[in-house]
């Protein structure tokens, strides 16, 4: 269970810190509008610049913390030791893309997450022997944006008929679909933040020949040679730093991913969308969920 937080605590992966911890947070920068990576081009023989796309750098969030535990040096050490433990974790640091949830609320707001590593954790111990050591952390994060500190999930089976029913008056011949053909099931997600979120997308089987649509930008996943047995899922994770296509071993499951099938552009814009998945099965038990964080500008 993640921990619980109060107004102006935070958690580093684990470690509390902030109002009412052993750690005093006095100051974070890092919070506001992340630096920008511009593309403007000088105009050539004339006044002024070429505008071009900007686009979000890393987002680097330093704290100016100490911590404060009177007359115990050894629980100074302490702290130091668990920052230090979680921020230097090999499981995060020796892993492409991966990184520590910075967990942040504050008043009148939910808490929110960002995934960082750490780039800088300096105690300062020339005071510890009175208990007082102040830190500067420092943490990176390469995704800038603000996401809902709880997942939302929604499953979507895959259904047979396509129309949902028949509508008077009924004309014979009458076409019903079976298993021979790709059924189609619509469904809606909602992203209740105001930025793109990035979903994960496990199709689990009996199906092959599947393909995902976000109906409203026509954006498409198409797997036409993929065949999944009874119990087995591919997952496609959209999210910043992992974009893969993975098999429920672990394996590596993109080359099923045609050519123009954008996994870097499928996301969920803030509102309501509308989803679509066709696939070949005959038993009608093959399911596809989605699981995002709503996603924010700011905190």
């Amino acid at each position: 269970m993640p921990l619980e937080l109060a107004d102006f605590q935070y958690d580093v992966g684990g470690v509390l810190i902030g109002t009412g911890t052993d750690v005093n947070v006095i100051k974070v920068d890092g919070l506001g509008r992340p630096p920008v990576r511009d593309n403007d081009v000088d105009q050539p023989s004339m006044d002024g610049a070429f505008a071009g796309p900007d686009y979000w750098a890393a987002r680097q969030i330093q704290f100016d913390a100490a911590i404060r535990i009177p007359n115990n040096p050894a629980a100074c050490h302490d702290m130091v030791a668990a920052l230090q433990a979680v921020t230097d974790a090999s499981s995060v640091r020796l892993v492409g893309g991966q990184g520590l949830a910075l967990r942040i609320k504050r008043p009148g707001r939910p808490v929110k997450q960002i995934t960082v590593r750490a780039r800088k954790l300096d105690p300062d111990d020339s005071r510890i022997i009175h208990g007082y050591v102040p830190i500067d952390l420092e943490l990176l994060a390469h995704d800038p944006t603000f996401y809902a500190d709880a997942e939302t999930t929604t499953e979507i089976p895959l259904g047979w008929l396509t129309g949902g029913g028949f509508a008077a008056p009924v004309v014979a011949p009458i076409f019903v679909q079976d298993g021979t053909v790709a059924a189609l099931r619509p469904g809606w997600v909602t992203n209740e933040g105001d930025s793109d979120a990035w979903p994960i997308i496990r199709i689990t089987g009996p199906c092959s020949n599947v393909s995902i649509i976000h109906v409203a930008s026509g954006r498409t996943l198409a797997m036409p040679t993929l065949t999944l047995a009874a119990g087995r899922w591919v997952e496609l994770d959209t999210r910043p730093g992992y974009r893969t296509v993975t098999w429920d071993n672990g394996g590596n499951a993109s080359a099923y991913l045609t050519p123009g099938s954008r996994i870097d552009l499928f996301s969920l814009p803030p509102g309501t969308s509308e989803m679509r998945w066709t696939a070949f099965d005959s038993t009608n038990t093959a399911r596809m969920r989605l699981t995002w964080r709503d996603a924010y500008v700011a905190l």
